[in-house]
Protein backbone atom coordinates (compact mmCIF):
# COMPACT_ATOMS: atom_id res chain seq x y z
CA UNK A 1 0.00 0.00 0.00
CA UNK A 2 2.77 2.42 0.95
CA UNK A 3 4.65 1.65 -2.26
CA UNK A 4 1.48 2.25 -4.25
CA UNK A 5 1.04 5.68 -2.64
CA UNK A 6 4.69 6.56 -3.29
CA UNK A 7 4.35 5.47 -6.90
CA UNK A 8 1.16 7.46 -7.30
CA UNK A 9 2.82 10.59 -5.92
CA UNK A 10 5.87 10.13 -8.11
CA UNK A 11 3.76 9.56 -11.18
CA UNK A 12 1.49 12.47 -10.37
CA UNK A 13 4.46 14.85 -10.07
CA UNK A 14 4.37 16.96 -13.21
CA UNK A 15 7.21 16.54 -15.62
CA UNK A 16 8.66 19.95 -16.41
CA UNK A 17 9.75 20.32 -20.00
CA UNK A 18 12.95 22.22 -20.45
CA UNK A 19 12.16 25.50 -22.11
CA UNK A 20 14.67 27.90 -23.55
CA UNK A 21 16.31 29.57 -20.60
CA UNK A 22 16.82 33.26 -20.22
CA UNK A 23 20.27 34.83 -20.09
CA UNK A 24 20.01 35.20 -16.32
CA UNK A 25 19.34 31.51 -15.74
CA UNK A 26 22.14 30.61 -18.16
CA UNK A 27 24.58 32.73 -16.16
CA UNK A 28 23.28 31.11 -12.99
CA UNK A 29 23.98 27.64 -14.44
CA UNK A 30 27.53 28.71 -15.30
CA UNK A 31 28.13 29.83 -11.73
CA UNK A 32 26.41 26.95 -9.90
CA UNK A 33 26.27 23.28 -10.96
CA UNK A 34 22.76 21.75 -11.12
CA UNK A 35 23.08 19.66 -7.95
CA UNK A 36 19.42 19.76 -6.76
CA UNK A 37 18.00 18.46 -10.06
CA UNK A 38 20.73 15.83 -10.16
CA UNK A 39 19.79 14.60 -6.68
CA UNK A 40 16.05 14.58 -7.37
CA UNK A 41 16.37 12.70 -10.65
CA UNK A 42 18.79 10.19 -9.12
CA UNK A 43 16.34 9.64 -6.26
CA UNK A 44 13.48 8.89 -8.66
CA UNK A 45 15.61 6.48 -10.71
CA UNK A 46 16.78 4.70 -7.54
CA UNK A 47 13.16 4.42 -6.33
CA UNK A 48 12.07 2.63 -9.48
CA UNK A 49 15.20 0.43 -9.46
CA UNK A 50 14.23 -0.73 -5.95
CA UNK A 51 10.54 -1.12 -6.88
CA UNK A 52 10.56 -2.54 -10.42
CA UNK A 53 7.16 -4.20 -10.03
CA UNK A 54 5.55 -0.75 -10.26
CA UNK A 55 6.74 -0.54 -13.85
CA UNK A 56 4.83 -3.74 -14.64
CA UNK A 57 1.72 -3.08 -12.56
CA UNK A 58 -1.12 -2.21 -14.96
CA UNK A 59 -2.43 0.46 -12.58
CA UNK A 60 0.85 2.43 -12.61
CA UNK A 61 2.72 1.15 -15.67
CA UNK A 62 2.12 4.05 -18.04
CA UNK A 63 2.72 6.86 -15.54
CA UNK A 64 5.64 5.07 -13.84
CA UNK A 65 7.43 4.42 -17.12
CA UNK A 66 6.88 8.01 -18.21
CA UNK A 67 8.23 9.30 -14.88
CA UNK A 68 11.24 6.94 -14.97
CA UNK A 69 12.08 7.93 -18.55
CA UNK A 70 11.77 11.60 -17.65
CA UNK A 71 13.95 11.16 -14.55
CA UNK A 72 16.63 9.28 -16.51
CA UNK A 73 16.64 11.98 -19.15
CA UNK A 74 16.83 14.74 -16.52
CA UNK A 75 19.60 12.83 -14.72
CA UNK A 76 21.62 12.56 -17.93
CA UNK A 77 21.17 16.30 -18.61
CA UNK A 78 22.08 17.19 -15.01
CA UNK A 79 25.19 15.00 -15.13
CA UNK A 80 26.25 16.58 -18.41
CA UNK A 81 25.63 20.07 -16.96
CA UNK A 82 27.62 19.16 -13.84
CA UNK A 83 30.49 17.84 -15.98
CA UNK A 84 30.49 21.06 -18.02
CA UNK A 85 30.44 23.15 -14.83
CA UNK A 86 33.33 21.11 -13.41
CA UNK A 87 35.28 21.56 -16.65
CA UNK A 88 34.65 25.34 -16.56
CA UNK A 89 35.84 25.54 -12.97
CA UNK A 90 38.96 23.48 -13.72
CA UNK A 91 39.71 25.58 -16.82
CA UNK A 92 39.26 28.76 -14.80
CA UNK A 93 41.62 27.47 -12.11
CA UNK A 94 44.23 26.51 -14.73
CA UNK A 95 43.95 29.93 -16.36
CA UNK A 96 44.32 31.65 -12.99
CA UNK A 97 47.40 29.58 -12.20
CA UNK A 98 48.85 30.32 -15.66
CA UNK A 99 48.28 34.07 -15.18
CA UNK A 100 49.93 33.90 -11.76
CA UNK A 101 52.92 32.04 -13.21
CA UNK A 102 53.22 34.48 -16.11
CA UNK A 103 53.10 37.43 -13.70
CA UNK A 104 55.99 35.92 -11.73
CA UNK A 105 57.91 35.17 -14.92
CA UNK A 106 57.36 38.69 -16.21
CA UNK A 107 58.85 40.19 -13.04
CA UNK A 108 62.01 38.08 -12.94
CA UNK A 109 64.55 37.57 -15.76
CA UNK A 110 65.85 34.45 -13.98
CA UNK A 111 62.36 32.90 -13.88
CA UNK A 112 61.75 33.92 -17.50
CA UNK A 113 64.97 32.21 -18.62
CA UNK A 114 64.15 29.04 -16.68
CA UNK A 115 60.59 29.06 -18.04
CA UNK A 116 61.80 29.37 -21.63
CA UNK A 117 64.78 27.00 -21.43
CA UNK A 118 63.31 24.28 -19.19
CA UNK A 119 65.94 21.53 -18.72
CA UNK A 120 68.68 23.89 -19.94
CA UNK A 121 67.86 26.48 -17.27
CA UNK A 122 71.20 26.28 -15.41
CA UNK A 123 73.24 26.57 -18.59
CA UNK A 124 71.10 29.43 -19.92
CA UNK A 125 71.39 31.31 -16.63
CA UNK A 126 75.19 31.11 -16.75
CA UNK A 127 75.25 32.34 -20.35
CA UNK A 128 72.80 35.20 -19.68
CA UNK A 129 74.65 36.30 -16.54
CA UNK A 130 77.93 36.42 -18.51
CA UNK A 131 76.39 38.10 -21.58
CA UNK A 132 74.28 40.80 -19.88
CA UNK A 133 74.04 40.35 -16.13
CA UNK A 134 70.33 39.49 -16.74
CA UNK A 135 69.61 43.03 -17.97
CA UNK A 136 66.98 43.21 -20.72
CA UNK A 137 68.31 46.63 -21.75
CA UNK A 138 71.95 45.52 -22.11
CA UNK A 139 73.56 46.73 -25.32
CA UNK A 140 76.93 46.03 -26.93
CA UNK A 141 77.00 47.52 -30.41
CA UNK A 142 74.40 45.67 -32.45
CA UNK A 143 73.92 43.04 -29.71
CA UNK A 144 70.92 43.56 -27.44
CA UNK A 145 69.12 42.02 -24.48
CA UNK A 146 69.81 39.39 -21.89
CA UNK A 147 71.34 37.02 -24.46
CA UNK A 148 73.03 39.72 -26.56
CA UNK A 149 71.52 38.59 -29.86
CA UNK A 150 72.63 40.38 -33.02
CA UNK A 151 70.42 42.16 -35.52
CA UNK A 152 70.09 39.23 -37.95
CA UNK A 153 69.34 36.79 -35.11
CA UNK A 154 66.68 39.11 -33.71
CA UNK A 155 65.13 39.36 -37.15
CA UNK A 156 65.07 35.53 -37.52
CA UNK A 157 64.16 34.44 -34.00
CA UNK A 158 62.42 37.48 -32.56
CA UNK A 159 63.13 39.78 -29.68
CA UNK A 160 61.12 41.93 -27.34
CA UNK A 161 61.25 44.26 -24.40
CA UNK A 162 60.46 41.70 -21.71
CA UNK A 163 62.79 39.06 -20.35
CA UNK A 164 60.34 36.33 -21.37
CA UNK A 165 60.21 37.51 -24.99
CA UNK A 166 64.00 37.70 -25.15
CA UNK A 167 64.43 34.31 -23.47
CA UNK A 168 61.98 32.65 -25.87
CA UNK A 169 63.78 34.15 -28.86
CA UNK A 170 67.14 32.99 -27.47
CA UNK A 171 65.71 29.50 -26.91
CA UNK A 172 64.55 29.31 -30.55
CA UNK A 173 68.07 30.34 -31.62
CA UNK A 174 69.60 27.83 -29.18
CA UNK A 175 67.49 24.97 -30.59
CA UNK A 176 68.15 25.95 -34.21
CA UNK A 177 71.92 26.06 -33.57
CA UNK A 178 71.96 22.49 -32.21
CA UNK A 179 71.65 23.16 -28.45
CA UNK A 180 75.41 23.59 -28.08
CA UNK A 181 75.74 27.30 -27.20
CA UNK A 182 78.09 27.83 -30.15
CA UNK A 183 76.51 31.17 -31.21
CA UNK A 184 77.31 32.82 -27.86
CA UNK A 185 80.76 33.99 -26.81
CA UNK A 186 79.90 33.10 -23.18
CA UNK A 187 79.63 29.38 -22.56
CA UNK A 188 77.90 27.73 -19.59
CA UNK A 189 80.95 25.65 -18.67
CA UNK A 190 83.31 28.58 -18.04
Amino acid sequence: MLIGLCAASLCATPVVASASSSAASTRQMIIRPPVPSLRKSASVVRFFEHHPRLLGDPRFRKAANRRLTSARSALARARADAARARARIERSERETEQRRLMAQVARSPVKAICYAFGDYCDQALRVARCESGYRTTARNGQYLGIFQMGESERRLFGHGETALQQARAAYRYFVKSGRDWSPWSCKPWY
